[in-house]
């Protein structure tokens, strides 16, 4: 049985998944932003098994970092990590927001934050090798601007969240070549199209799919062999955009991404 980060575990997908992963008998680390529903949550977890919670707002990126620390102090035998925690389009009409750090909100939570986090627990990770890090992307994807790598110009909030998810799938390529040879597979999936949860009716968009579709794929890349480096549509290996792929998209991602984390 595996030792389980999950992030944005409080409710809709990451709260399912939890459930299912602590009643197969691993150990679930529950990360949620509010303290009340973390620890309500755990409670409810430790009905069906082992699970521990921690508190962190992942829109400042000191509070993943120390997320990752208190995490691998108190885990040390972690070895999967799964980076579900997002933000979707936002509310019809709502204007471009920014993160306690000062960057696009939607970058920093669903793209910067899961670059944080994976680096801080990566030599933990690595120690307990075979170990696994799953990103839970989206098929809707924009290629970042990088003259404009925070949107300042013609905000919407589904571009800013497109294109949050086509830096974490190009990243994720990225990684896996890093972590090659290391024993630590990182792949990225699309969980399942508009599932019922938050992010999507606060969009106005009528739900699609139930959060227990999009689980099977997440839950399958956590606790089964899949390889690295792939993208995922629920369960199916496919393609993520094309110039996620690109050499040189991903060398020029890398650069933008250490510039925001040093400002």
């Amino acid at each position: 049985m595996s030792t389980i980060l999950i992030t944005g575990a409080t409710s809709g997908l990451g709260r399912y998944v939890a459930f299912e992963l602590v009643r197969a008998g691993h150990v679930v680390l529950a990360h949620g932003r509010d303290r009340a529903r973390t620890e309500q949550l755990v409670a409810e977890l430790r009905t069906e098994g082992r699970a521990e919670g921690f508190v962190a707002d992942l829109a400042r990126l000191a509070e993943v970092r120390e997320l990752g620390a208190r995490v691998g102090a108190a885990h040390p035998d972690l070895d999967v990590l799964i980076n579900n925690a997002g933000i979707g389009g936002g509310t019809p009409g709502s204007g471009r927001e920014l993160s306690a750090d000062g960057h696009e909100l939607r970058l920093a939570v669903n793209y910067l934050a899961p670059v944080v986090l994976t680096r801080s627990l990566l030599p933990v990770l690595r120690a307990n090798a075979p170990a696994r890090i799953v990103n839970v992307g989206s098929a809707g994807q924009e290629p970042l601007d990088f003259t404009d790598p925070e949107l300042t110009r013609g905000y919407s909030g589904w571009s800013a969240y497109w294109r949050s998810k086509f830096a974490l799938a190009a990243h994720t390529f990225t990684l896996a070549g890093e972590l090659a040879d290391t024993g630590v597979s990182v792949n990225v999936l699309h969980p399942a199209t508009y599932m019922d949860t938050a992010m999507v009716r606060e969009s106005d968009i009528t739900p699609r799919n139930s959060v227990a579709d999009g689980a099977r794929g997440v839950l399958a890349l956590a606790t089964q062999e899949a390889g690295s480096g792939g993208y995922f549509d629920g369960t199916r290996p496919a393609r993520a955009h094309e110039e996620t792929y690109d050499p040189e998209v991903r060398r020029r991602l890398a650069a933008v991404t250490e510039q925001l984390l040093t400002v």
